[in-house]
């Protein structure tokens, strides 16, 4: 997202789909359908295109700021039916609304009322999960919003209180995807602070979780039971974890803050003739894994050094936090426990790092044939499922 920080009215909206002009029941039936579905961001996209030319936002054409917005011109966000328009004065917010408002009608749509509003951006707002706000000292900062940092809240411990009967790793099989989702979608903004207050919060649903189900274990039982340093990697001896398993609950904060960086221009991932160039860039992000395992899989050119296959698959990175969590479901899938990738230490020079990044079934099978034993296929939660 590329918010301008000199704009400060902002036009907040989401245009909502209006009864069609044809009035044939049957129209009107498939047209009710559609709202909600899956396609439905698709038709919203098509009837929605030319939105920014009718809210009178224009480029650089030419010379060293091609690409960029002209001077005087508002800028507008979207993504399916929410929209945002940034603006330099109430006057002009006032004037795109009701352009705006025009170009909708002939569509059959039109502004939702109780969610489109003129702000100023020292308010602040939000957007796709984001509080966008500008400080009083004149620093524009995109945080997570406090609704979705709530609702992560709500779920976190429902998801704890739900699973009072299991045991430690079906709360780690349970949570990991959710924290790693959750993280990796925000972890382009301002996210440091709210990483550490979750983990402090997780903390106290894990240790409520702990003393709950051993109500009659003394405090010193359950800190050597359930807490520890299981990730050697982490200097860290409060991380929750499953003693015979030696998985752990992964930390908000273990994921490394990456800034998001504007598309060049007015680039489109549909443009047949751009392909090399998003192709370079989706190379370019990074996945949501520690610095560590990132150097290693650098070191790697991200292949297993078992199977010679790709540890990552390089496609386009899920747009949301729930995308996030299910490319995690997907993965878990394929490993031990909750993660992955695994660490694999391997013969190598005197003195030199003889870890690896390998997939986890790929080092299953190599102790299965080191042992003689055929390799055991990984449970599956029937909630994963």
């Amino acid at each position: 997202m590329n918010v301008l920080p000199n704009l400060s009215p902002i036009v907040r909206g989401t245009p909502g789909l209006l009864q069609p002009a044809v009035t044939q029941r049957h129209i009107e039936t498939e047209v009710a359908k559609c709202v909600g579905a899956v396609i439905s961001p698709l038709l919203l996209n098509v009837a929605l295109h030319g939105l920014e030319e009718a809210a009178g936002v224009t480029y650089v054409a030419s010379g060293r700021r091609a690409g960029d917005t002209s001077r005087d011109s508002p800028v507008a966000v979207r993504y399916a039916d929410d929209v945002v328009v940034l603006c330099h004065s109430q006057e002009q917010a006032g004037r795109v609304r009701a352009r705006l408002a025009e170009w909708l009608a002939p569509r059959g749509l039109a502004f939702n009322e109780d969610k489109t509003r003129i702000v100023c951006l020292n308010e602040g707002f939000s957007f796709l999960g984001f509080s966008v706000r500008r400080y009083p000292n004149r620093k524009l900062l995109i945080k997570p919003s406090e609704a979705a940092i709530r609702r992560l809240r709500e779920r976190l411990a429902a998801e704890t209180r739900n699973l009072r009967g299991g045991n430690a790793m079906m709360v780690i099989t349970t949570l990991n995807p959710v924290i790693r989702g959750w993280a990796a979608y925000y972890r382009g903004v301002v996210s440091s602070g709210i990483f550490s207050s979750l983990d402090n919060y997780m903390w106290k649903l894990t240790w409520k979780w702990a003393t709950w189900r051993h109500g009659n274990k003394p405090k010193s039982w359950i800190v050597g039971q359930y807490f520890g340093k299981f990730n050697t990697f982490r200097n860290s001896h409060w991380v929750f974890g499953d003693r015979e398993s030696g998985a752990c609950l992964v930390k908000f904060s273990w994921t490394n803050i990456e800034r998001h960086v504007p598309v060049t221009g007015a680039a489109s991932p549909d443009d047949p003739a751009l392909a090399s160039y998003w192709a370079t860039r989706r190379k370019k992000v990074k996945p949501p894994l520690d610095s560590y395992s990132l150097r290693l899989l650098a070191r790697q050119d991200g292949r297993c050094p078992l199977c010679g296959d790709h540890l990552l698959a390089p496609d386009q990175p899920p747009q949301s936090p729930e995308q996030w969590e299910r490319w995690w479901l997907q993965v878990t899938r394929r490993a031990i426990a909750a993660s992955y990738l695994a660490h694999h230490g391997r013969p190598g020079p005197v003195g030199g790092d003889q870890t690896r990044l390998v997939h986890t079934s790929c080092q299953r099978a190599l102790h299965a044939r080191q042992s003689g034993k055929p390799a055991l296929q990984p449970a599956t939660p029937s909630r994963l499922a």
